[in-house]
């Protein structure tokens, strides 16, 4: 099984920078798209970005493309979301996710997800 473990969440105000962290324990994450999700209260989890297995190809939501970028390091077993430029909009609960597709953005197409870690941008 994959267990997945978000950090890196916190307080930040507009127009800064934040970079959460996924890491994997148990079976290795190099099989997998990663992705991020992340929910607000009472609003449906959302699609954030994804990348393949390899980190060749990367799929952004139209709402964070120029401003955030997912990356990851298979050695490390570490899934990254750098996200700059942060908006109000942006405050969630984010979300880690392992799927056996390619760049997927559907959430029932990940198996895996992390507990969650708060983002919170003020303005």
């Amino acid at each position: 099984q994959v267990q997945l473990v978000e950090s890196g969440g916190g307080l930040v105000q507009a127009g800064g920078s934040l970079r959460l962290s996924c890491a994997s324990s148990g079976r290795t994450i190099n099989v997998y798209a990663m992705g991020w999700f992340r929910q607000a209260p009472g609003k449906e989890r959302e699609f954030v970005a994804t990348i393949s297995w390899s980190g060749g190809s990367t799929y952004y939501a139209d709402s964070v493309k120029g401003r955030f970028t997912i990356s990851r390091n298979n050695a490390k077993n570490t899934v990254y979301l750098q996200m700059n430029s942060l908006k109000p909009e942006d405050t969630a609960v984010y979300y880690c996710a392992a799927s056996p597709g390619h760049v997927p953005s559907i959430d029932y197409e990940y198996d895996y997800w992390g507990q969650g870690t708060q983002v919170t941008v003020s303005s």
